[in-house]
């Protein structure tokens, strides 16, 4: 039961968090919903080895980024998601002015430029801890961070421009 009991209090803090981690790698709620789902089976399978080792969170990241690879690799996950209007965006807590473009920009990037940039800053992991999670090196993630970054920064400032923004 102790088991059990631990297992259902991480859940209890860390859910939400996972979602929108989940959100922010794939892009969309339901498969989100999903991703949450398979990385807490998962973790709870492996839960009293995980959690001798110590770092409960970057295994559960972990899971999270693998699941999402392992599901965008199968052939039916490459199907349009629901209806136009239907599917609504997660309610979130942090403020951004226009989550839509943002979701949208990062849903755009390689997986992995997505996912360092999802766990560099949304997560606020380090550079290291970053290539922890995703088994490379130090210098990939740097290099993808930049990538990305840059990539955003071009489709964001076009997006400014098409609703009639001026440059600074």
């Amino acid at each position: 039961m102790a088991r059990d009991d631990e297992f259902s209090e991480y859940v209890g803090q860390r859910r939400t968090q996972l979602r929108r981690i989940a959100y922010l790698l794939c892009g969309d709620v339901h498969k989100a919903e999903d991703l949450v789902q398979t990385a807490l089976l998962k973790l709870y399978v492996a839960w009293p080895k995980v959690r001798r080792a110590g770092n409960v969170d970057a295994y559960a990241r972990r899971i999270l980024v693998n699941s999402g690879i392992d599901e965008s690799r199968r052939p039916w996950r490459r199907e349009a998601p629901g209806l136009d209007g239907v599917d609504v965006l997660m309610d979130e807590d942090f403020g951004v002015e226009d989550r839509r473009v943002l979701i949208e920009a990062l849903a755009s990037l390689p997986i992995g430029q997505r996912q360092v940039v999802v766990l560099r800053y949304f997560v606020g992991l380090s550079v290291e801890e970053t290539a922890a999670d995703l088994h490379c090196k130090p210098g990939t993630v740097k290099s993808q961070c930049s990538r990305a970054l840059a990539r955003l920064n071009d489709l964001l400032t076009a997006q400014f421009r098409a609703v009639g923004g001026t440059d600074r």
